[in-house]
Order: C-alpha cells, then sequence, then structure tokens
C-alpha cells in the first residue's frame, strides 16, 4: 500500500487552511497535491483535532486487525465443519 507524503499533523493544517477561507485550487498547488484530495481530507479530516485524526488512525488499523482475526476464525470454522459433515 502506498504511503502518503503528508502526516496527520500536515494534513490537518490543510484543512484548517481550507476552512479559513482559502481557496482549494490555491491550496492543492501550493501543496502539490490534487483539488480531489483537498476535498478527500475534509471529508475524513474535517473538524478533527491532530489528537483525534491519530486516534482515528489507531482504531482503524485495530478494526483492520480484527476483520483479519475474525476472517481467519471463519475459514477455520468452515474447514472444520467440511471436515466433520464428508462421509468415510
Amino acid at each position: 500500500m502506498k504511503r502518503g507524503r503528508f502526516s496527520e499533523e500536515q494534513i490537518i493544517g490543510v484543512v484548517k487552511e481550507a476552512e479559513a477561507g482559502a481557496k482549494t485550487a490555491d491550496l492543492a498547488r501550493r501543496h502539490g497535491v490534487s483539488e480531489a484530495t483537498i476535498y478527500n481530507w475534509k471529508s475524513k479530516y474535517g473538524g478533527l483535532e491532530v489528537s483525534e485524526a491519530r486516534r482515528l488512525k489507531e482504531l482503524e488499523s485495530e478494526n483492520a486487525k480484527l476483520k483479519r482475526l475474525l476472517a481467519d476464525a471463519m475459514l477455520d470454522q468452515a474447514a472444520l465443519k467440511d471436515l466433520l459433515t464428508k462421509k468415510f
């Protein structure tokens, strides 16, 4: 997965500039990103503080880990069920 060039602090700084009234096109040009990226950042990080953004990232990674664990458990359960239902 591609790692972003910007940290949460930088992204929130850009979003705060946009919320303060700076034009999106000017922000995009200044920071070297597309306008769509600015809008995506606004939707994800709008109204957040840096500490909240870090917590959000931690929760997202924890959620992904739990989803992987659940998927592995479901695969194991399905394999055991198939093994037990086979007639020898």
